[in-house]
This record gives structure tokens, sequence and C-alpha cells, in this order.
């Protein structure tokens, strides 16, 4: 059992990462086998996703104090049996790891929620939404795509009709003579 100094440490650890982190997904990968644990770890670790088990109460403690700012509070009713929390500084990561550490029988781990950019996801069913988000530099990256492909176009367009155009200008010249 924590002393109550050791809980206040751990709770403002807690915040500290809750806080630095953007995204997390509150998981439950109870029942899974030690060395399933170290593969799903290992994932994680690999794409540059922290994955923490944590205690629900000081969780809950942790994420009350930034309630105001934050708006955490759907997600404590996730925060109930075995949890772990994945980190991630990309929304759509711990998602895609998730689905593809259950392959196509596995259950667990279970998507209790997800807090993303502010927004909050609740349940499992979830999951393939989540996985589906673009990240911030795929949504940059498709903004500039849009951007640039009018330019190409007309760009494209003045290259292929050069030859017209300057047709066309030659015979309204010699017209006009």
């Amino acid at each position: 059992m924590l002393k109550r100094s050791e809980k206040t440490q751990v709770i403002d650890e807690l915040r500290e990462k809750i806080n630095a982190s953007p995204n997390l997904y509150i998981t439950d990968a109870s029942s899974l086998t030690v060395a399933k644990i170290n593969e799903l770890r290992a994932l994680c670790f690999k794409a540059g996703v922290e994955m923490k088990v944590v205690k629900n109460t000081l969780t809950i403690k942790a994420m009350e104090q930034d309630q105001e700012e934050r708006g955490y509070t759907p997600l404590y009713d996730a925060l109930k049996g075995p949890t772990t929390i994945l980190f991630s500084e990309i929304g759509n990561v711990p998602a895609k790891i998730i689905k593809e550490f259950r392959g196509p029988k596995g259950e667990r781990p279970i998507l209790k929620a997800a807090y993303i950019d502010s927004d909050i996801f609740i349940g499992d069913d979830q999951l393939e939404l989540l996985a589906s988000l673009k990240s911030k530099e795929e949504l940059i990256g498709d903004v500039i795509s849009l951007l640039q492909s009018p330019a190409k176009n007309v760009i494209s367009a003045l290259k292929s009709g050069g030859s017209t155009i300057a047709g066309i200008v030659k015979t309204l010249q010699e017209r006009g003579e």
C-alpha cells in the first residue's frame, strides 16, 4: 500500500504525463499473458507510444486537477477495472497499434475511451473511427495538395496548349494587318 506522500508523487507524475500528451487511450489489457503484454509494449515503443498501467483512483485525482481546462469528466466512467493508458503525440497511432495487435481474432486490449486533442471517444466501437483519423501532418499534406492542384492544372494546361495559344495569337495578328 502506498503512503500518502507516495500517492501524491504518483498523482503529480501522472498529471504531468497526462497534460504533456495531447492524446491518450484508456484500455483494458487484462487477461493478456506476460508475453503478450511485452509484445504490445514493443509495438508501442516502436511507434513512439508510451504504455502505462495505472491505478484508476490516482488517475482520476490527477485528471481532476486540470478538469476545468481539459474537460476529462466523461473519461472517469472508463476508469474502472484494470486500466492501461497509451500516451501518444499522434492521435491515430494507438488505435492502429490496437488493431494490429488484436489481429483478426484478438479481443484485447479493449478500448474503454480515448482523449484526442480535447475530443472524447467512449467505447471499443470507436476503434475503427480512431484508426481512420488523419494525423495533423496528413491533413496539412492534404491541404497543401489541394492548394497546389489548381495551380498545377493551369500550368499544365498552358504548357500543353502553348502552341495553340501561340497559333491563335499569330492568326489574330495576321488578321489585324
